[in-house]
């Protein structure tokens, strides 16, 4: 048995290994690191795929989300609505505008944001709602579109877990996550479904105006050189990275489908154990792309298990480990601890376990046998 990795990026840089050298080479020959053909193609190959108009090429996925809320025209003091349980970057942008946070708690079984919980929560301040398709899976965007709607407010969607996912609309339509709202934010951090070999993200958009705003904030607030009329940043995708994304992006639909296996194969070993309760896929199985595969350990033996694994070789995640609202960063008098009961329960529950698209029979096997035979 191969080594056990949480992500395998030498295994899968090994099938596109020509098309991505291929791809360097021309850009050295050219020497268009910035804003070459490979960023203009990769662009236009991501809309087709997306199925939307505008995808704004920028430097990391932090980024993306802050320039979506720039975009938007978001002034200091108004009120973003997003989710207590994930990862940093969504309220910290939020935080860098000046803008106020508003953290809400999540379904215990999809992890996403509780529209039920976003209606609680929405003051005449309130201007927008950040929903987080965390570790793969579409929030319920129909719920929130509908909320959003009401409310004559902002969605921006946080997709950095979820390209390539498809969201059902009860309404019969089929969407790619990002997609749906207003505007959209991803990464391409290496370990992403989609992922270059660096920093690197995009942000999507249906609207004309507001993708031309985005355009000149990604580049000095740009749109003709040395005419400055909007407040920018530097914020662009090299083209070394694009060459790596244009080779992925063929194979993006071949690697969400292994994930899906694998995390079937998982779902399976562990179907009888009532120490675990394995990841809940809501609808269709192109719904769910498994960026992270996290299972729920209950009767408080989640550390234990994390210890055993570390002691076994076995690599694994806790995301996350502290819910945002006690982080100190972000602290708020007017947060109360009987509002955030499922992501407190989730940060002693969650663990994440090996999930990339070169994962082998034998090794979930390994990883299912030693988590169930610990468990029992």
């Amino acid at each position: 048995m191969k080594k056990i990795q949480m992500v395998d990026l030498k295994g899968q840089y090994e099938g596109i290994k020509e098309e991505v050298n291929k791809g360097m080479q021309e850009i050295l020959e050219e020497t268009s690191f910035i804003n070459g053909p490979h960023v203009h193609a990769f662009q236009k190959e991501l809309e087709e795929y997306l199925d939307v108009k505008h995808v704004i090429p920028c430097a990391n996925g932090t980024d993306a989300l802050q320039i979506a809320m720039m975009g938007l025209g978001l002034k200091p003091g108004d009120e973003v609505i997003t989710a207590d349980f994930t990862f940093a970057a969504t309220v910290e942008v939020i935080a860098l505008l000046q803008l106020t946070p508003v953290l809400v708690d999540v379904d215990p079984e999809t992890f996403n944001i509780d529209p039920e919980e976003i209606k609680k929560a929405i003051t005449p301040n309130t201007k927008a709602i950040v929903p987080v398709h965390l570790f793969g899976q579409t929030a319920d965007m129909d719920a929130i579109m509908k909320i959003a709607k009401e409310h004559n407010l902002y969605v921006i969607e946080d997709n950095a877990q979820a390209i390539g996912a498809d969201f059902h609309s009860k309404n019969g339509e089929i969407k790619k996550a990002g997609t749906i709202g207003d505007v959209a934010a991803t990464s391409f951090f290496p370990s992403k479904n989609l992922g270059c070999y660096g920093d690197g993200g995009a942000i999507f958009t249906n609207n004309d105006e507001l993708a031309h705003t985005i355009r000149g904030i990604v580049n000095h607030g740009m749109y003709e050189r040395y005419h400055h009329d909007v407040v920018g940043v530097n914020s662009r995708l090299d083209s070394f990275q694009a060459a790596v994304l244009r080779a992925k992006l063929k194979n993006l639909d071949i690697y969400n489908e292994a994930r899906k296996e694998a995390a079937l194969q998982y779902s399976t070993a562990f179907a009888d154990n009532e120490h675990i309760v394995t990841p809940v896929r809501r609808g269709d199985c192109d719904t769910h792309v498994y960026h992270q595969y996290t299972l729920k350990i209950g009767n408080g033996k989640r550390d234990a298990l994390a210890k055993h694994l570390q002691e076994k070789g076995i690599p694994f995640g806790v995301y996350y480990p502290i819910p945002l609202h006690l982080q100190k960063a972000y602290v708020d008098e007017r947060y109360d601890e009987k509002n955030f009961t499922v992501t407190n329960q989730l940060v002693k529950e969650v663990i994440s376990l090996p999930m990339h698209t070169e994962l082998e029979d034998d090794q979930i096997q390994h990883i299912s046998k030693t988590i169930i035979d610990f468990l029992n």
